[in-house]
């Protein structure tokens, strides 16, 4: 099936969609529009009499010497044909009661009739519907003026014959014309017709556009090297579950954009993403892995292999499920919290009769560690509970549970009455659309960008990007890193609610972080 494939190779196969698309168009040219069709074509119109106006001299015929009302005459070859594809019957033709007689009628403009013959018929019964005298049942040709009427003429596929007509007047600079109407079909001018009409002409015209397309498109179905800005390969992308979803609209992004490279995400945390970026390093036998880790604040821990690239500021929020309907809550009403001293929601103003439940994320979360760090201002008590609703031992008075993403934060505090958990921002207000969670302020400021480039509100961390060394410039972890400084990546980043750090207006605020 080896020619199969080559016939359904793009190329070739582009090749025969602009061959079919140019014999449909002449399909239609012929068939569509004219399944009935008459044709007509003038095979000579010269003058016999030197008497024309136009100053050319022409040798006056003998039999013209004693006949001075034949000064200026002309003769005229007609050619009338059924060159559709059926036959023509004579109640094919549309006519008028009082011309019920005339099919068609051929007229030469600025001349008059003087004689018709009928010549070359395709078959002899053809003169026997066109008569030179005829009768009140059949008037044969009628010649009045500048016209002659035809008689209509049965023809089948194919038939045709000719109208020698002898004409005077100085007309000669318009040419006949045969008019009439038949049913589904029509009557056209072939002459016309000798080169391809507009639509033909417009179909071979996209022929050969689709000829060229072809030659740059079996270009680009080769392998050919990456556009600039681009690298091949697989990059795996670890780390900030906060950060996550802009890594994967970030990696789609760059796969559309750069044919050939394919950008895995895994978010495992800030902590678990270095571990995972190192390890991975270690095992490298190049001594640089295609890998890429997203912490939420600094995670290299001292080792001078994990090189850090600012990214962002990412902005986080307190949330609390929609039966805790305080609007505000103060940075010493969580520090209460979550040290276990407040138990019920009762023991702060306005708050309902339900027990708190603490909603955390695991030592290795970078979103934590920002969280003791710029919130709390030190740890979180120890876990006490696996389901997030009731301590495992008696002795513990406050319920607190860890997870590892932040989106598993945000399910458990949707359905978990009397819950409380933070989390990023832009995932969080997610949340809060569907109504399930609430976001409250913290001392009256609203979680935003705005809020963190003005450095009024606390809760937020510089998002860094790790390599495991200083990646080499055409590696595709060294694009993408560009890529995510570039525009697209600046989009992405504040699509998600995220201060990019490459936007000149944001690096004093970056750096000050």
């Amino acid at each position: 099936m080896e020619w199969l494939e080559q016939l359904l190779a793009p190329e070739n196969l582009l090749a025969l969609l602009g061959v079919v698309v140019t014999l449909g168009g002449l399909s239609y040219e012929r068939l569509i529009p004219g399944r009935k069709r008459i044709g007509f074509r003038v095979q000579m119109d010269t003058l016999i009499d030197d008497s024309a106006e136009d100053g050319q001299l022409h040798q006056r015929l003998g039999m013209l010497e004693n006949t001075p009302d034949l000064a200026g005459a002309s003769l005229v070859l007609l050619r009338i044909e059924n060159d559709g594809f059926r036959s023509i019957d004579a109640d094919d033709y549309i006519t008028a009661p009082a011309t019920n007689h005339r099919g068609l009628t051929a007229t030469f403009p600025n001349r008059t009739v003087r004689d018709v013959a009928v010549t070359e018929p395709s078959h002899p019964d053809l003169l026997r519907h066109l008569p030179q005298r005829g009768t009140p049942e059949n008037p044969g040709l009628v010649c009045a003026g500048n016209e002659i009427s035809l008689p209509r003429v049965p023809l089948n596929k194919g038939d045709h014959f000719k109208l020698l007509v002898l004409l005077t007047g100085a007309g000669t600079d318009k040419p006949p014309h045969v008019g009439g109407r038949i049913k589904e079909g029509r009557i056209r001018n072939n002459e016309k017709f000798r080169r391809p009409s507009n639509r033909v002409l417009g179909l071979i015209g996209s022929l050969l556009a689709l000829l060229l397309f072809q030659s740059f498109s079996s270009q680009l179905w080769q392998d050919d090297p990456p556009p600039r800005g681009c690298a091949a390969g697989t990059l795996t992308v670890v780390g900030s579950t906060a950060f996550s979803p802009v890594a994967r609209d970030l990696g789609k992004a760059y796969e559309s954009d750069c044919r050939g490279a394919t950008v895995e995400v895994r978010a495992e945390g800030s902590g678990r993403g270095t571990g995972t970026l190192r390890e991975a390093g270690e095992a490298a036998k190049s001594g640089f892995p295609s890998y890429l880790a997203f912490s939420d604040g600094p995670d290299g821990e001292g080792d001078a292999r994990l090189k850090e690239h600012l990214v962002a500021l990412s902005v986080f929020t307190m949330v609390v499920n929609k039966d805790v309907p305080l609007p505000d809550l103060s940075l010493r009403d969580l520090r209460e919290l979550y040290a276990g001293r407040i138990t019920n929601w009762k023991q702060l103003p306005g708050g309902p009769d339900i027990p708190v439940r603490l909603v955390s994320r695991d030592a290795k979360s970078g979103t934590r560690g920002v969280f003791e760090d710029r919130v709390l201002g030190g740890n979180e008590i120890s876990r006490t509970s696996d389901n997030c609703r009731t301590p495992n031992f008696a002795k513990d008075t406050a319920v607190r549970c860890e997870l590892d993403s932040t989106q598993e934060v945000l399910k458990t505090v949707a359905r978990t009455p009397g819950a409380i958990g933070y989390a990023e921002l832009r995932s969080a207000e997610e949340g809060a659309a569907g109504g399930d969670v609430r976001l409250p302020r913290l001392d009256g400021r609203v979680a935003s960008i705005e809020t963190v480039r003005t450095r009024t509100y606390p809760f937020w961390e510089p998002e860094y990007a790790y390599t495991y060394t200083r990646p080499p410039a055409n590696s595709l972890t060294s694009k993408f890193l560009d890529y995510l400084a570039g525009d697209t990546g600046r989009n992405v980043i504040e699509k998600h609610g995220h201060l990019p750090c490459s936007v000149p207006e944001n690096q004093r605020a970056c750096q000050a972080g």
